[in-house]
């Protein structure tokens, strides 16, 4: 559906004062080509928002939709400037009065809107992202609405376990304060605590539990549910006014890494292949051969790359007569560092 927000790539990091992610759209269908507008007014060009509340503004469609006389229209605003976390806004299921040839009804302005939008369009109803059925709008240049919102709402997480084990069970400690003075609003709010696919698919103001009056609201969450995204939304009517999500941390493993030389024993100066394996690390990962020069330095002298069957092969090069010492070394990639074991090529 084209309001629907939340993944974004979704934040992996559960602390508090986590930022807000938007998602990309849902998948839809073409505009209905049976909607036909003729104009799309607002009864406000501007409106002050506070905390939690939302200002009503009535919209009003002019046009037809012929296979279906009585439907309900939903009307887009797309966010032209500002700042509020509210990308988008959507007008209440417009109710048809076939005499008039208009749809009327109200979008109900957050303060998380905070900014300028601009009608980009109508689609036909009701509102239900969940359904796939919802079409994209047919598009049209309507007018502008400004929006000055005030002590906006900001949530926050916090994880237990910080990090989670994979399947065991954790919560999350969930809180909706005042983003101007850092204080709760000293009311419970009424918020919807979802996970994967209803993060995106927002089900409506029925679904929704409440905080207590410090905002604070805690959730434990079954071992089941630690891949997939967890979020927090503000329920609005039809769609939500602000949101959290994100993904638990998981526990990084350390690879394992070998390295085994082609030769023991070479002349100074030959090359000599270094063979080897990395376990946990994604392919095309770095690879270091280092050497150690006097006592304590080990420099890199060679790069490679993890191949797609987890090997890689790196050169060495005798510089000197003698045992050389040598080891891999794999950097961070989507794992933490590694080294292998030392092993020495005599130059000769």
């Amino acid at each position: 559906m084209r309001i629907n927000r939340v993944l974004t790539a979704m934040l992996a990091v559960p602390l508090l004062g986590l930022g807000f992610a938007t998602a990309p759209l849902a998948a839809h269908a073409d505009p209905d080509p049976d909607l036909k507008i003729t104009s799309i007014t607002l009864n406000k060009t501007a409106v002050a928002v506070s905390g939690l509340n939302t200002v009503p503004v009535t919209v009003t469609v002019t046009g037809s939709y012929a296979p279906e006389p009585t439907t309900t229209l939903n009307v887009v605003l797309e966010r032209t400037g500002g700042t509020g976390m509210d990308p988008s806004l959507l007008s209440t299921n417009l109710v048809r009065n076939q005499a008039a040839g208009t749809w009327s009804g109200s979008v109900l302005v957050p303060s998380t809107a905070n900014g300028t939008f601009k009608v980009t369009g109508a689609q036909t109803g009701p509102f239900f992202p969940g359904s796939g059925s919802m079409t994209t709008p047919t598009p049209y240049s309507g007018p502008t609405l400004t929006v000055t919102g005030t002590h906006q709402p900001r949530i926050t997480a916090s994880v237990t376990p910080k990090v989670v084990p994979r399947n065991k069970p954790y919560t999350i400690k969930w809180a909706v304060t005042d983003a101007q003075t850092g204080k709760p609003y000293g009311t419970r709010v009424r918020v919807a605590l979802e996970n994967d696919n209803l993060c995106v698919e927002y089900m409506g103001p029925g679904h929704t539990d409440l905080t207590d009056v410090n905002g604070v609201v805690t959730k434990s969450y079954p071992g089941s549910l630690g891949d997939y995204l967890n979020c927090l939304l503000l329920p609005g009517n039809p769609n939500t006014t602000g949101w959290l999500s994100f993904f638990v941390s998981r526990p990084v493993s350390k690879p394992t890494v070998t390295a085994v030389p082609s030769r023991t024993s070479a002349p100074v100066g030959a090359i000599v292949p270094v063979n080897g394996a990395v376990h946990t690390v994604a392919a095309g990962c770095k690879v270091y051969l280092q050497r150690l020069y006097g006592a304590t330095q080990w420099r890199t002298v060679s790069t490679g790359q993890v191949r797609s069957s987890g090997r890689y092969t790196v050169n060495a090069q005798p510089a000197y007569k003698g045992s050389i010492p040598y080891r891999s070394y794999v950097p961070p990639c989507n794992s933490i560092a590694a080294f292998s074991k030392a092993f020495s090529i005599r130059g000769t």
